[in-house]
């Protein structure tokens, strides 16, 4: 079984707003990477919404599954918070959602 994503709205074509949202420290780069955008760890900037180390990213993505990571200056950390995971083939995991 895998997450089915916590969206905000369809849009035309079946695409799906999709929340990422990830606590660290705050003052941190926070990005996400995954299938949906060829894995650049540094197109999808994620913000932080509100002082507490709190940031996030709204991304429409088609139906389907994708795989995703967070990087957090620099580093590639799964979703926590996401309890699907897969294996990659650099022998860590990559969380999984499903729009």
């Amino acid at each position: 079984m895998e997450r089915v994503a916590d969206t905000v709205g369809t849009q035309a074509g079946g695409c799906r707003g999709v929340d990422f949202v990830l606590r660290v420290d705050r003052g941190m780069r926070v990005y996400v990477a995954g299938t949906f955008n060829d894995w650049d760890p540094r197109q999808i900037r994620l913000e932080e919404t509100d002082g507490t180390g709190a940031y996030k990213a709204t991304i429409e993505l088609p139906r389907g599954r994708h795989e995703y990571k967070f990087v957090v200056n620099g580093v590639w950390h799964p979703d926590l918070n996401c309890p699907h995971w897969t294996p990659n083939a650099f022998g860590s995991l990559n969380s999984v959602v499903v729009v």
